[in-house]
């Protein structure tokens, strides 16, 4: 508790302290709240794209698995890969109550053939095309998890703040008000009970004039 004088401008600064306190702190816990909710709604669409991530990797391996029974590890890694974009994708970018959230923008075709293979198959052209798209979806996740990341930094620096105001500064500034109330109402009475003294003083000393 902070050692205050107890006047009655103490007292209102400490109740108009208090008050922006609480101000404060139901911002922070509103706050809180829609990061929490955003967090969820990034969470739940990170999952989707990591079903589907899983479900594409498990059909890459197979399709490598194929491409590799039909022309061997040593002569598929000379397997042309197909033509990457002159330019990486992109991604948008918006603000959630300061948090920067991205959204991947989608993958831009290249006008470029890959290079024609030696000895090209089915196999190979299906795993290649498997591994491109788990690589279009690993990046959907990776922009996700990056957003996800940010809410969950900036919720916990919310939170921080929040339990702060909750649990220690209001509670000491409460305790002072408190304190400083209760001096003022003890000076009253004492100053109340002067005064009353000394009315009785002057009444006695007219009463004997």
């Amino acid at each position: 508790m902070r050692e205050i004088t107890p006047t009655k401008s103490a007292a209102l600064g400490l109740g108009e302290e208090r008050r922006l306190m609480h101000q404060g702190f139901e911002f922070l816990d509103e706050k809180r709240m829609l990061l929490a909710g955003e967090m969820l709604r990034q969470l739940h669409r990170y999952e989707e794209r990591a079903a589907v991530f899983a479900a594409e990797q498990a059909a890459a391996a197979e399709a490598l698995a194929r491409a590799v029974e039909r022309h061997g590890l040593d002569a598929l890694q000379l397997y042309p890969w197909a033509e990457s974009a002159a330019e990486p994708p992109s991604c948008t970018t918006t603000h959630f109550l300061g948090v920067v959230l991205r959204q991947a923008e989608p993958w831009p075709e290249t006008t470029e053939a890959p290079a024609p293979p030696v000895d090209p198959s089915t196999q190979a052209e299906t795993a290649r095309a498997a591994f491109a798209r788990l690589m279009r979806t690993s990046r959907e996740i990776g922009v996700f998890a990056g957003n996800l990341q940010r809410l969950a930094r900036e919720y916990r620096r919310v939170e921080r703040r929040a339990k702060a105001l909750e649990n220690v500064l209001l509670p000491e500034v409460e305790a002072t008000l408190k304190h400083v109330v209760e001096q003022l109402d003890m000076l009253d009475q004492e100053e109340a009970v002067r005064v009353q003294s000394a009315g009785r003083s002057r009444a006695d000393a007219a009463h004997r004039s």
